[in-house]
């Protein structure tokens, strides 16, 4: 019965601890939401993306018809009548094919504007995330020096007892004097850096400057979400800034079909309509206007700015494949270095949290040895440093283990 009352109080921290951390993910993806909406820089990128879309019906429409009007000022006699005035209307057609393959040229140029817009929202989240656990990490060092503040406070007041019953010096209490006053010039900075933070980061959702941020106490653990050979792979196909190379090579091989339709012969269709006077004859046409259609055919004989066009696009592919290349090699390097960062961060979650344990033990085993005979201050003050700076090194490496999830998450395409 006794353990079932100790279970319970538990259960009910861990649940609460539980939800408070996914509130605090639904508030960072509220945040992202927000940015995607807002964002000034990302709505260019999606703003160019339609502009470039509005290419694709440039390109893929029959040109223009021509109309021509003519008036004969000496009208041209004819058996028929004189002829006064000409009308005609043509149509150019090109050859089959053509105008779907423009479309799909500038159809895959669109998309390469739709993947840098793409990366440019992973980037943007990825910045956002990285900002949040900042700020998570400089809130919790904001809290951490306060809560030593509160220790060396509280361990002055010991200390000044020990002066007065003549068992410590009085440069105990000048020292401790010194170190609040760092610690309190170190909170300052952290204040005023939590709040150049947040002002980053609500400028990035276009908002409030000073809008509060919600961060939590309590980072939750973010791990890798595959091992690396599959997170390598999905790098190499989802990465956008990979996909924009993809489209961009699709493009280039489309302009090389663009240009061959375009080496093909060209059509016209045309009608004419020629207004006849009345002419001398008495025939029983006499005076008819003349009307009739007409058919023509460009024939390109000078192929050298074709196959000039053609080697051009080729070139150009070739560059968008080594491009490719040369991409996947440098963001496998750059994969490579952030499983580093994180697997690096990992261990020091695990070592800080063990060794600021130690810290915590030794401290208060060294406190209770000043109070009792006024001896190790020395190794007191040094035991505080260590569990103030195991205590940020913890929360740091906790934000950088999230930071570099965050990163490949952003490698990834998400």
């Amino acid at each position: 019965m006794k353990r079932l009352i100790y279970i319970i109080p538990l259960l009910f921290v861990v649940v609460l601890l539980s939800q408070e951390k996914a509130s605090a993910q639904d508030a960072l993806n509220g945040y992202l939401v927000q940015a995607a909406e807002n964002n000034p820089g990302l709505k260019a990128k999606f703003n160019d993306y339609r502009a470039s879309l509005q290419k694709v019906p440039q390109v893929g429409t029959l040109p223009d018809p021509q109309v021509m009007f003519g008036y004969f000022i000496q009208p041209v006699e004819t058996r028929l009548g004189p002829q006064k005035a000409k009308i005609s209307a043509t149509q150019m057609f090109p050859w089959f094919g053509t105008l779907k393959a423009r479309e799909n040229v500038a159809t895959n140029m669109a998309q390469t504007k739709y993947e840098a817009f793409e990366d440019a929202k992973s980037k943007l989240f990825y910045d956002l995330r990285s900002n949040y656990f900042n700020l998570y990490f400089t809130g919790r060092s904001i809290a951490i020096t306060k809560e030593n503040l509160k220790l060396l406070q509280s361990f002055r007041k010991l200390a000044l007892v020990k002066i007065e019953a003549g068992m410590a010096s009085t440069v105990d209490e000048y020292r401790l004097q010194m170190e609040i006053g760092e610690l309190e010039n170190q909170l300052a900075y952290l204040q005023d850096n939590y709040q150049t933070q947040q002002v980053a980061f609500n400028n990035r959702l276009n908002r409030d400057r000073h809008a509060t941020v919600e961060i939590p106490d309590t980072l939750w653990v973010k791990d890798l979400p595959l091992n690396m050979q599959q997170i390598a792979d999905s790098v190499s196909l989802q990465n956008h800034q990979v996909k924009r190379l993809d489209n961009l090579m699709a493009a280039y091989q489309a302009e090389q079909e663009a240009v061959r339709k375009a080496g093909s012969p060209k059509f016209s269709i045309g009608f004419n309509y020629i207004f006849v006077g009345k002419g001398s004859m008495s025939s029983a046409d006499a005076g008819k206007d003349a009307f009739f259609p007409s058919v023509g055919i460009t024939i390109p004989l000078y192929r050298r700015k074709y196959q000039a066009m053609i080697q051009e696009a080729q070139f150009k592919e070739e560059a968008a494949t080594n491009q490719k290349l040369d991409k996947v090699n440098t963001l496998n390097s750059v994969l490579e270095r952030a499983n580093r960062d994180y697997q690096d961060a990992v261990r020091r979650v695990a070592l800080f949290r063990s060794q600021l344990s130690l810290a915590h033990r030794s401290l208060n085993i060294l406190e209770s040895s000043y109070s009792t005979d006024g001896k190790n201050f020395e190794e007191v003050l040094r035991m505080e440093r260590k569990v103030l700076k195991y205590a940020l090194e913890l929360d740091k490496a906790r934000a950088d283990r999230n930071a570099s999830v965050a990163f490949i998450d952003y490698l990834m395409g998400k």
